[in-house]
């Protein structure tokens, strides 16, 4: 029921007009142009009407020219009007969507990571490009169109019963006929445009999905019943366009059906007129079947045009849905607290519980606290909330029990902004844009300079591994990084890392799965960037640990011990085991 009902939804539609209240000097110069353009409208058949039964009647031929000469000029003006107006509107609908579209990206910045995690990426695409490009058809092809229409048809219908309103009877007897068959054309295409929108969604979320992981498709030889797949998606949007197509090829001739028809009834009661009443009709007739035309022509497409204002509509609501989203930052009562620019780096998880979904907890009343400038290594096997625990310090989640503080300060007093200028994150899978190397590192900062990331290059040691690459900062890495290995692209984060000169580091040890020359080059940039500040190691091989200051070991979401690494293996519990199991493979 809801695609029915988003029609008459008049809050959504003054919602979207909302948009257009900066540009109200653009829409009023619309209405304006709708108006005059409807009072144009009927000017032609009159003076054509004008024409037949007066002056070529009485053989005025410089009448004659005189009229033709004001119909071109007519013409030319109604061509000039409707220009401007199409523009007007077309302009109209292109500024509301640039302010929509930049409204509903700024809110998707702003969104928690939790919302990412329910709804898929083709689906938000989706809203932010095809669904507000709906709304630009409700201004360019839609309401505001549909008010010029109306008015069209309202003056041509007056006109028509000024000159006679028996024969303008007789002239609208099949209407019945189309407004039927409107009603059923509106129908069907609302049911197909709706299916039409939803199928693009699937096929966005589908296509931008796979493509992302296509590596891991062809790697499992899985491409058939992914094309398969995808074939079934766009067969269901294939179909939904075809239904609307056929409603288009059975509307379409319907009308020029009735067209015909009320021309007949036009052109045999006139000449029924003439025979009994013995007077020329000759430019009545005229006069009628150009109006007939003028009339059926915005008929033929109000119906459409209404469907287009409701698809429209339908698809503010899944952007406004987006907009009123809540699951973002919330500024706390009394705003934000303004402790010192530098952080001291100073940590403390007290009673800590954490969920993603539900109360299905991955974190479990987690305590500990990290002093500043020490070096913390989290251990414990997959799924046990070792990445988690970064998220809530960076609130990247909110928690759900307990508290977190930074030196004293309650992390939810602090403005998510404040917190990560402090905090640098090099993860385990490296994210790199579509672009040269200096745009990663800098994420296109113009505050940053190209001599500032050289100087932090050079303070880890990785200069000389960028200009190996052929145009050196300059290089362009492609999408996610394709061109480049996991640990170049790790060297690369710990520039942006260093350059951002953090208060915390917090370091997904990725050293596993790289090459020799990589691993020593990284090692090198560790050592460098968590001399000094905080620093927090998730660690995959506990060979790379025993540095730390503290270990803390952790066990699906249970924090189970807590120590230096020579402290954790005399007490030979839960860290040792791991120990022990991790050197006896590693010793295979």
């Amino acid at each position: 029921m809801q695609n029915k009902k988003s029609f008459f939804d008049l809050s959504k539609l003054r919602r979207i007009f909302q948009y257009a209240a900066p540009y109200k000097a653009r829409f009023y110069w619309s209405v304006v142009l709708a108006i005059v353009l409807a009072l144009i409208t009927p000017v032609r058949p009159m003076l054509i009407q004008l024409t037949v039964d007066k002056y070529i009647a009485q053989s005025l031929k410089e009448m004659v020219v005189y009229i033709t000469i004001i119909q071109i000029g007519i013409i030319l003006i109604e061509t000039v009007m409707r220009f401007a107006f199409t523009f007007t509107t077309a302009w109209l609908g292109q500024a509301v969507v640039k302010d929509m579209r930049l409204a509903v990206y700024k809110k998707i910045l702003g969104l928690n990571l939790r919302q990412f995690d329910r709804t898929p990426i083709g689906t938000l695409t989706t809203r932010t490009i095809n669904d507000i490009e709906s709304i630009n058809e409700i201004f360019s092809d839609g309401l505001i169109p549909i008010i010029a229409d109306l008015l069209s048809i309202v003056c041509v219908l007056t006109y028509m019963f000024w000159v006679d309103w028996k024969l303008t009877l007789i002239a609208l007897i099949p209407f019945p006929i189309m407004i039927i068959a409107t009603y059923y054309f509106k129908e069907s295409i609302n049911k197909s445009f709706f299916k039409v929108r939803n199928a693009v969604a699937r096929l966005n979320a589908y296509a931008q999905e796979h493509l992302s992981g296509m590596g891991v498709v062809q790697a499992f030889t899985a491409e058939k019943n992914e094309f398969e797949k995808f074939r079934a998606i766009n067969k269901q949007h294939r179909n939904a366009n075809i239904n609307a197509i056929f409603a288009y090829s059975v509307f379409f001739p319907v009308i020029e059906i009735v067209l015909a028809l009320s021309i007949g009834l036009v052109v045999w009661y006139t000449a029924q007129e003439a025979l009994h009443l013995q007077k020329s009709q000759q430019g009545v007739i005229v006069s009628f079947i150009l109006c007939l035309n003028l009339l059926f022509r915005p008929l033929r497409m109000i119906a459409d045009k209404f469907n287009i204002v409701q698809m429209g509509v339908i698809a503010s609501d899944r952007i406004f849905t987006v907009l009123d989203n809540d699951d973002e930052e919330k500024v706390p009562q009394g705003g934000y607290l303004q402790p010192p620019t530098r952080m001291q780096g100073k940590i403390s998880f007290q009673n800590v519980s954490f969920a993603y979904v539900d109360e299905h907890w991955v974190l479990k009343d987690v305590s500990f606290e990290i002093k500043p400038g020490e070096t913390v290594a989290i251990v414990g096997h997959t799924g046990s909330g070792k990445t988690t625990i970064i998220s809530l310090l960076t609130r990247f989640y909110n928690i759900q029990k307990g508290r977190i503080e930074i030196d004293g300060y309650d992390i939810n007093r602090l403005s998510p902004e404040y917190l990560r200028e402090n905090i640098s994150v090099v993860l385990q899978d490296v994210f790199l844009f579509s672009g040269s190397i200096m745009d990663n590192i800098t994420l296109r900062n113009p505050n940053i300079t190209r001599e500032q990331v050289i100087a932090a290059a050079k303070m880890i040691d990785l200069h000389d591994f960028i200009m190996q690459l052929p145009g050196n900062y300059d290089y362009n890495v492609k999408e996610r990084g394709a061109t480049l290995s996991l640990g170049q692209r790790q060297l690369l984060s710990f520039i942006r890392a260093i350059l951002y000169n953090p208060s915390i580091l917090i370091l997904d040890e990725a050293t596993s799965s790289i090459d020799t020359e990589c691993e020593i080059l990284i090692q090198r940039a560790t050592e460098k960037l968590i001399h000094g500040r905080t620093s927090i190691v998730i660690a995959h091989r506990l060979s790379t640990i025993r540095k730390a200051d503290k270990i803390l070991v952790l066990d699906k979401g249970v924090l189970k011990e807590m120590g230096t690494h020579e402290e954790l293996l005399a007490k030979g519990g839960y860290y040792a085991r791991l120990h022990k199991m991790q050197f006896e493979k590693e010793a295979v």
